[in-house]
């Protein structure tokens, strides 16, 4: 179990009962029109292949299409502010994630948004494990050898990110902290063209998400050297942890959770909780977070939402603060 399930499982039983939402008797037709699902990333990024997912599937539950609108840029958090600035009817959603709501509120000292006060958070629907992988022409062939030839070339190697201040960014950060290695960044406009680069050879390494890389690993365009969660994962179940390979307490993952604007009615946020509960119970769901390395994960209220991620605010805010990251 990771940190962040731990903490979502403890939150959940600390509160019992008393925050299971109560079935509303208002009368509401919503939805009636498409509901837009803002992605902060490019299209092909591990929070874009989720988002669509959810998407299809939220859509199929409501009985009206979900329209995925990627609104990439600065380490996601323009589609994150223009969902704060959304009207609060229900018909803006946007998938946050540890890098919009966790990591850039302290990375950035002019953040246009308050994760907490400014969003409706409904529920999680998945985390995945962060992925250290290598371009095969690097000679290293697991995280000792990766950090031995990081020392001898201080440096000298590149690796990518999703964007300054993404998870992405800060997981590598984390490594080269603990490892006391010297690499330098190269943030791109999320996982997709990130990815892309280490297969073209443009940098070295990338820290990523699981679902953006699981297939290039699985096919060998990649070399993966270590997984950032707790224990190992079930996608790839021969990669060693961070943790198990000389650095324990390493932990290094990505949560998504679908949000809506600060004041949506209560009657659709506990429709679109019930809804978003029940997708990520199916069987369906899981094979398709199975197929991409990522696990389900939804949250048993709206409060208990709000309650995590106040909690991984206050984790982040010590993690760049101790690393040293600001992006303004």
């Amino acid at each position: 179990m990771t940190r962040l399930m731990s903490v979502v499982a403890v939150v959940a039983a600390s509160a019992g009962t008393l925050f299971w939402p109560v079935l509303s008797h208002a009368q509401t037709d919503y939805p009636n029109r498409p509901v837009k699902l803002i992605v902060g990333f490019p299209p092909g990024g591990s929070t874009d292949i989720v988002a669509r997912i959810v998407a299809q599937k939220l859509g199929e539950r409501l009985g009206q299409t979900l329209v995925v609108e990627n609104k990439a840029g600065a380490g996601g958090t323009i589609g994150a502010d223009a969902t704060a600035k959304a009207p609060a009817d229900g018909y803006t959603l946007t998938l946050g994630t540890t890098s919009t709501h966790a990591i850039a509120p302290s990375a950035y000292s002019k953040l246009p948004y308050d994760p907490v006060r400014d969003f409706t958070h409904i529920s999680l629907v998945a985390i995945t494990p962060y992925l250290l992988v290598v371009n095969p022409q690097v000679p290293a062939n697991s995280l000792a050898e990766f950090i031995t030839l990081a020392k001898s070339q201080p440096g000298k190697l590149n690796y990518a990110s999703a964007g300054s201040g993404t998870a992405t960014h800060l997981a590598m950060e984390m490594l080269k902290d603990a490892a006391k290695i010297d690499l330098v960044h190269i943030p791109y406009k999320g996982n997709a063209p990130a990815d892309l680069a280490i297969l073209g050879g443009e940098v070295q390494a990338v820290f990523g998400s699981m679902p953006a890389l699981l297939q290039n690993a699985k096919a060998n365009k990649v070399r993966p050297l270590a997984v950032g969660t707790t224990r190992r994962s079930p996608a790839l179940p021969e990669v060693p942890t961070v943790a198990e390979q000389g650095f324990p307490g390493f932990e290094a993952a990505l949560w998504l959770g679908i949000m809506a604007p600060a004041g949506t009615p209560k009657p659709i946020v506990d429709r679109l909780h019930r809804e978003i509960v029940a997708i990520v119970a199916t069987p369906e769901f899981k094979s398709a977070m199975d197929a991409n390395g990522a696990e389900p994960l939804s949250s048993a209220s709206p409060e208990h939402f709000t309650t995590m991620l106040r909690s991984e605010v206050d984790r982040y805010t010590k993690l760049v603060k101790a690393i040293g990251i600001k992006l303004d």
